[in-house]
């Protein structure tokens, strides 16, 4: 297929390779040229506008949060001006259901259509075609648009014609795997206390109760210490667990350990932690027992 992608941080990048070794033909676009530029190796199109990016008439998108989405969108030559009519614009970003709807709303007012597809893993697994992907839209665009989605990973649910409902997949997900941050931190601060090697815990568990990849990376990543390899930023967990509260409260479902991870995440920026990757707070559970921090690797 022929399409652009807007957006090339590390996850937005490891898209973009994934969709080249598929054999799609790509214009990339992003605000840093040079990071669209070292992509012509792999054999995309550098587009030097919006615009441009969007004459073949799909897009996807995959950008840090809701303003850098609207931005892209919305302003002066954005996607909604420069997208044809029935263009389709694929959001892959994880934003707010409130946004998803007002870009449903938009792209139907311009005579085009929107899908959200956002994706599940680092950027590791985005470039290595490894994710789990979650789309929600029309179902003839959908179904149009699956050799794309197919290139991302083996994994795709299509939960529905709304695309929003697929942010709401994607927000429960994070909000799972920031609750599992903040547990594994716990427990191997406490088994690290105790006098358990905490790697050899983490190998026990992991293989045999928690044999699931969210506890054998997180688990690992904890243990190595190493949170300056940034996948996935805390701020950015702070971001999702933000908008997973905003939606459940706009349906009136309490969400108590939300807002207890929300609380951790802030206490780890406010450590000086906000260039770190969010695994960190296995680093404040370690500093609140009391843990010096050359003991946080092994």
């Amino acid at each position: 297929m022929d399409a652009g992608l807007i957006g090339l941080g590390g996850m937005g990048t490891g898209l973009a390779k994934s969709l080249l070794r598929a054999g799609h033909r790509l214009t990339v676009f992003n605000r840093t040229r040079s990071r669209a530029e070292a992509l012509q190796a792999n054999g995309a199109i550098v587009g030097a506008t919006v615009a441009e990016t969007c004459r073949s008439g799909i897009v996807l998108t995959m950008v840090a949060d809701d303003s850098a989405l609207e931005s892209q969108v919305f302003g002066d030559g954005g996607i909604l001006a420069s997208l044809p009519r029935g263009g389709v614009h694929i959001s892959c970003s994880t934003i707010s259901i409130a946004l998803s709807d007002r870009l449903t709303a938009a792209h139907s007012g311009a005579g085009q259509e929107f899908v959200s597809c956002p994706v599940f893993g680092r950027p590791e697994a985005a470039e290595a075609g490894r994710l789990a992907v979650v789309a929600a839209g029309p179902a003839q665009v959908v179904n149009r648009c699956k050799p794309l989605f197919e290139s991302f990973g083996p994994k795709l649910l299509v939960v529905g014609e709304k695309p929003s409902l697929a942010n709401v997949v994607k927000l429960s997900g994070n909000f799972l795997i920031a609750s599992v941050l903040e547990s594994l931190s716990e427990a191997l601060a406490f088994a690290r206390k105790s006098g358990v090697d905490p790697a050899v815990l983490t190998d026990f568990l992991t293989s045999t109760l928690f044999d699931a990849p969210v506890y054998k990376i997180y688990g690992g990543l904890i243990v190595a210490g190493n949170y300056d390899n940034v996948g996935f930023a805390l701020p950015l967990g702070l971001k999702d667990i933000r908008l997973v509260m905003q939606a459940a409260e706009s349906q009136s479902v309490p969400m108590p350990i939300a807002s207890v991870i929300r609380d951790r995440f802030l206490t780890a920026i406010a450590r000086g932690n906000a260039n770190k990757d969010w695994s960190a707070l296995g680093l404040i559970a370690m500093e609140d027992a009391g843990i010096p921090r050359t003991a946080g690797k092994s």
